[in-house]
């Protein structure tokens, strides 16, 4: 890898890793928006999952984009985006204007992210690419860990709009490190953009995010739930229809016909939705059913954070060392049991019992996730590596974003069927944890489909 290379990945991970911070900041301060704006729990989740589709739905046109144009344009663009958005999360008034700014914030992050792994996997050679993507581990994987962790900090001392204000500098250095310090990679494609499609499948997601996010609030056999559910998947469907037929598709189907890829793609999906569906079980655990502060919540997630910090980098060596079967099983292993600690947790349990449970999920989290996307990329010849980048991160958000939406209608509806009553019942909050364990094991069975790439 070159120093030019090598400058411009720094740069870009420095500026991704608090997009991605961003799409976990608020999970902590999820209770202080709801009292704040009056607002109850299926509005409010709009501000972490409204994020990450936002993000799923500008990821599929980073494949273009990369095609198009160069690195530093892209990411100049990119984070001057994220730069306006958190300026106006931070002068925001209303409950609109927070959803308004987090959006703008998002399409920025959407670009930025494929941008890191695209240059990562197109310039490295592939007995290094493990302890490269460790690297890229940081922004990825230990920002939105450490995100609920910071907002409880910030909550405890300040008012909500400093969850923006405290961002603004640090984006401002980015875009001007971007400007005045990343080199000009050109590109010499120059292909074309199926807007019709981009268009379908963003209400597709859009119609089915709102479908998920309305259980618990409607009954299941409304417009409401049903009817937004059926619209999205009908619209998912035509744009897999029109992506067969188009000549320059958003996404590149042909990347699925490589098995590896297809199985590190899906046990990533489900090894995330328990990951962000997790940040939003644990505030809501200790602040409501424990009644301590956001400070304590998000101290509760500061030791796996750390963890995850400190073995991202190592977990990308392992890749270049073992097989990567042996590393996700043990990896999923690990974060099944510290799942099931979590669950059986009862309203008397102790923060540090949470914390540890917490803890060592985070040492299986961080197990699996460098390697099995360092394994998915590999799967692919280099001349699909921007369409492997995008697809997986755009799958990799709309499992961020469908895991947020799921938890939460688990909680409601367990509330409801046990208790008949509120997200503020323990009941709730345990069928999430068993929510997620639930999908851990799915992903555990999938774990043996795992192998060499099947085009080496």
């Amino acid at each position: 890898m070159s120093k030019q290379i090598k400058k411009s990945l720094y740069i870009m991970v420095f500026g991704t890793f608090f997009g991605v911070l961003c799409s976990t900041l608020m999970n902590t301060a999820l209770p202080t928006f709801m009292r704040v704006f009056n607002v109850n729990s299926s509005t409010v989740q709009w501000l972490t999952n409204g994020y990450t589709l936002v993000n799923a739905i500008m990821i599929p046109t980073s494949a273009y984009f990369i095609k198009k144009f160069s690195f530093r344009h892209l990411f100049i663009a990119s984070s001057s985006v994220f730069l306006v958005g958190t300026i106006l999360g931070a002068v925001a008034n209303s409950f609109i204007l927070v959803i308004v700014g987090r959006m703008i914030q998002a399409i920025g992050t959407g670009m930025m992210m494929p941008l890191v792994n695209v240059l990562a996997m197109q310039y490295t050679e592939r007995s290094k690419q493990g302890a490269v993507m460790g690297i890229i581990g940081l922004a990825f994987n230990f920002s939105p860990i450490i995100g609920p962790t910071l907002s409880g900090v910030i909550l405890e001392y300040f008012a909500w709009q400093y969850l923006f204000i405290l961002i603004l500098p640090f984006i401002i250095v980015v875009v001007l490190l971007s400007i005045f310090q990343l080199p000009q990679i050109e590109t010499k494609q120059n292909p074309k953009f199926d807007t019709k499609s981009l268009i379908t499948i963003s209400f597709g997601l859009l119609f089915l995010l709102t479908g998920f996010s309305n259980i618990g609030q409607s009954n299941l056999f409304t417009f409401n739930v049903l009817g937004y559910t059926a619209v999205g998947l009908i619209l998912i469907a035509i744009f897999a229809f029109m992506e067969n037929k188009a000549s320059s598709p958003i996404i590149n189907f042909e990347i699925f016909k490589h098995s590896q890829f297809t199985f590190a793609t899906v046990i990533n999906m489900l090894i995330v939705l328990t990951m962000y569906g997790n940040t939003i079980l644990l505030p809501l655990m200790i602040q409501t059913i424990l009644h301590k502060s956001p400070l304590v919540s998000g101290l509760a997630l500061l030791p796996g954070a750390v963890l995850t910090g400190f073995m991202s980098p190592v977990s990308g060596r392992l890749f270049d060392k073992y097989p990567i079967k042996r590393l996700v099983v043990t990896g999923v292993l690990i974060d099944i049991f510290g799942t099931f600690m979590q669950a059986v947790i009862d309203v008397n349990a102790s923060v540090l019992m949470l914390t540890l449970g917490q803890t060592i999920r985070q040492l299986g989290l961080v197990l699996i996730l460098i390697p099995i996307q360092t394994h998915a990329l590999s799967s692919l010849p280099k001349e699909y590596i921007s369409d492997g980048v995008a697809t997986f991160n755009t799958l990799r958000q709309i499992a961020a974003s469908f895991g947020t939406a799921i938890i939460i209608a688990t909680i409601t509806m367990a509330d409801k069927i046990m208790t008949g009553s509120t997200i503020n019942q323990s009941t709730g909050i345990q069928a999430g944890f068993l929510a997620c364990l639930g999908f851990l094991i799915v992903a555990f069975i999938m774990t043996f489909k795992l192998d060499r790439p099947d085009f080496e």
